[in-house]
């Protein structure tokens, strides 16, 4: 059952990549170069032959200008305005171990996004800064655990319902130092400017 569901979200994935670097009118030497991730490695990921790590997806959502969140939409379903529990389907980081559920409604047009997360006891995922066209904004509010959120050089420490607001051009890694699981709520939207 888990290997039909992680084939399922392979293929998800795999579809959706393709679907946007085609809607963008780019080659995978391209994406390759915008994203720096290698022409092979994408064309295995864009056939489902391949189990990339979040760390290899960010880099792909990067070059292709969306958050990593979009990459895991369903590009053949219909944009509903509501995501039913069964709707969630949970994906596994091969690298970190770490679970991630896509809670918002999928292909809906929206300026956010929001991820259930749980990271397993000492697991540790990080990412790479980069710019974006559409600079986006990111918060994490812990639900259970905790869990040190490290921003550039500046470490934060959070605890069960604190909440930590960040840019997303700054290298950014998630820690679990603790011996239980931590779950968090990621919320990602498009960056605006401050109020003057």
């Amino acid at each position: 059952m888990i290997a039909d569901q992680d084939s399922q979200i392979n293929q998800r994935i795999a579809a959706r990549v393709r679907s946007l670097r085609t809607a963008q009118n780019l080659t995978l030497d391209a994406l390759a170069a915008e994203s720096a991730v290698s022409r092979s490695m994408l064309s295995l990921i864009e056939r489902g032959e391949s189990s990339p790590t979040a760390v290899v997806l960010e880099k792909i959502a990067r070059g292709l200008g969306v958050s990593l969140a979009a990459l895991f939409d369903d590009p053949a379903a219909p944009a509903n305005p509501v995501a039913r529990r069964e709707d969630h389907t949970p994906w596994r980081d091969p690298g970190s171990g770490y679970v991630r559920r896509n809670i918002s409604p999928e292909n809906y047009p929206s300026p956010i996004k929001i991820v259930d997360v749980t990271l397993p006891p000492k697991a540790r995922v990080a990412y790479e800064a980069g710019s974006r066209e559409v600079p986006l904004a990111q918060q994490v509010w812990v639900q259970a655990g905790t869990l040190e959120v490290t921003v550039g050089k500046v470490a934060y420490r959070l605890m069960q319902d604190d909440c930590l607001g960040m840019s997303l051009n700054d290298p950014i890694s998630f820690h679990n130092r603790t011996s239980k699981p931590v779950r968090y709520i990621v919320v990602v939207g498009q960056e605006r400017t401050r109020w003057n």
